[in-house]
């Protein structure tokens, strides 16, 4: 069988798959922490690239000790339980879930606002699937399409940057000024900043993507995407920010909210860099669902090596492609989008608190790597202070996303729970077969026994139905009589043998009778025949003595109709039966 060979991506492919994720968010992140950090939005943005700084390490050092696909799961699997990596792989699973649903949603949203005849979940749909396509197709030509998006999200930001600036240098800082001295919202500037670096962490979502695909990555590279991802997240949404709150005046940005970068392209340059801006957010969002299709493929794939998920998942096209586990999640990406009906709320509940947990696990898988695994070769360390401030800002980041809005993390707990559930039992299944054998044989032990002791009963109480014998008196009757006896005997009663006595003269020959009964033993297999010839005469005397002889029933005895020659009523017999 030919080996697939798998084709290893560079700089700038891996950069763009994962680049694209994590990008996206300065088309939102800037109105978000604007909205709660004001004209401080930036200070806020600026300690999440610091933190971004320190996970730089934190990543670079893990994934440089285990360079294999999982990301959190795989450093947890290899520091500590299965269990806790495989909660780390749910909270991954439904971050990238989130993901890819919100990201397709939101592009579709950016384009019906070009084609306002556009069905939002119809498009939705098709969104999710060609990127299914394109990731079956092979991660070398997806990572192509994706290079395409991120290149040009980088020139539509970089214009709006310079566009921006011209128009600010044009037109003086008197907004910024004005912005500068409004009262902060939230009262004081420490709560300000607090909720404003709670917000601003959804910025560095995607952070985490391209750990999960490092096989699939040329040597040296990752550490290279963790670079360029941290340059462009932390440049593109402290400037945008920064330009935001010195060309928009605040009141306005809250109008605007949902397309805050198109309002400033609209302002700042006119109709034409508003719509650039939409079409490239349009794009961008596209490609951060294929991020989310190549890293959910990575991990699953890794989760199914490790027998958490069936070998089923494992099957692979002639590209390499593991096209069972991107249609599975692309079912489950569907299911979700009808389930929520499409609300934004309850998905960014699940991917705001998935992806940050993720985020602190892996921190803690560091710090186990650390203890645990300290011998193994590594391109870098990060030390451990710096790896507990890194934890402790997102678990900073969490507490006030709750504060934020508690209704969402209600909504995360509801995903979150039966997905982990559906992981634990393919986890434990060892363990739940054995119970349930275990408890099989509890409940059927004494059903067994009831079923063997009914079974012998049974079988006892049919051979003793089966073994009554029946008797039929003949008169020497020709083979056409005798065949009726024994079609009624075969439908009507359980008979296995049947006696045929015939009371004679002496000196009586029953010849011709005795040839016919052997032919319909022969034709009655299940009956046996037994002939049986008595000198005397028929009558209520010689029933009951043959009766009490052979232990058989007088009910069980039958004669034809007699004649009207016969010297006895038929109720003088005792009881036997008359069957034709």
């Amino acid at each position: 069988m030919k080996e697939i060979v798998h084709k290893k991506l560079n700089e700038l492919k891996a950069t763009a798959i994962c680049g694209n994720d994590i990008s996206s968010s300065c088309l939102y992140v800037s109105a978000l922490t604007i909205g709660y950090a004001g004209q401080f939005a930036w200070i806020s943005l600026l300690v999440v690239a610091v933190v971004l700084f320190l996970f730089r390490k934190i990543y670079g050092e893990v994934v440089g000790a285990i360079p294999l696909n999982g990301g959190a799961y795989n450093v947890l699997l290899n520091t500590s339980t299965k269990r806790l990596a495989s909660m780390a792989a749910t909270l991954t699973v439904l971050s990238y879930m989130a993901t890819a649903v919100i990201s397709s949603i939101e592009g579709m949203h950016y384009l019906h606002g070009i084609f306002p005849m556009l069905n939002v979940t119809i498009a939705t749909i098709v969104v999710l699937i060609a990127f299914t396509g394109l990731t079956i197709i092979g991660i070398g030509e997806s990572a192509i399409v994706a290079v395409v998006i991120f290149i040009t999200h980088l020139f539509t930001l970089s214009l709006l940057v310079v566009v921006s600036l011209w128009f600010l240098f044009s037109n003086g800082f008197e907004t910024l000024h004005l912005n500068w001295v409004l009262p902060v919202a939230s009262g004081n500037i420490t709560t300000a900043l607090f909720l404003g670096v709670s917000a601003a962490m959804l910025g560095i979502s995607g952070f985490e993507s391209s750990a999960n695909f490092v096989e699939e990555q040329q040597p040296g590279v990752f550490r290279k995407t963790l670079r360029n991802m941290w340059a462009i997240v932390s440049f593109f949404n402290l400037l945008l920010a920064f330009l935001l709150i010195c060309i928009i005046p605040l009141a306005e940005v809250g109008e605007h909210k949902e397309s805050l970068l198109a309002y400033l392209g609209q302002t700042t340059g006119g109709t034409w860099l508003a719509i650039l801006i939409a079409i490239d957010a349009v794009l961008v969002l596209c490609g951060a669902v294929l991020t989310s299709f190549v890293g959910v493929s990575g991990l699953l794939k890794r989760m199914t090596l490790d027998r958490i998920l069936p070998n089923f998942f494992l099957k692979e096209n002639k590209n390499g492609s593991n096209y069972r586990i991107i249609i599975s999640f692309l079912i489950l990406c569907v299911s979700v989008l009808f389930v929520t009906n499409g609300k934004l709320e309850s998905l960014a509940g699940v991917y705001t608190f998935s992806f940050l947990t993720v985020m602190g696990l892996f921190g803690i898988g560091n710090l186990l790597l650390k203890f645990k695994r300290n011998k193994l070769p590594r391109p870098e360390r990060a030390r451990g202070i710096t790896v507990v401030i890194a934890i402790a800002f997102i678990i900073i980041a969490f507490l006030g996303n709750i504060v934020l809005n508690i209704d969402s993390f209600y909504t995360f707990i509801e995903y979150f729970v039966p997905a982990f559930i559906l992981v634990a039992i393919m986890l434990n299944r060892s363990f739940l077969i054995k119970m349930m054998i275990q408890a099989l044989e509890y409940f059927y032990s004494p059903l067994r026994r009831f079923v063997i002791n009914s079974n012998r009963y049974l079988n006892r109480l049919q051979v003793k139905v089966s073994s009554q014998e029946f008797v039929f008196f003949t008169k020497g009757d020709n083979v056409a009589i005798i065949n009726k006896v024994m079609q009624y005997v075969q439908e009507n009663e359980t008979a296995k043998k049947l006696k045929i006595v015939n009371i004679k003269k002496e000196g009586d020959s029953n010849f011709e009778l005795i040839q016919d009964l052997k032919v319909l033993d022969r034709a009655y297999p299940e009956i046996h025949i037994e002939f049986i010839e008595i000198v005397g005469i028929f009558g209520p005397e010689i029933i009951t003595e043959l009766s009490e002889k052979w232990n058989i029933p007088k009910n069980f005895m039958f004669i034809g109709s007699p004649g009207d020659k016969f010297s006895f009523r038929v109720a003088d017999l005792g009881g036997v039966r008359l069957i034709m």
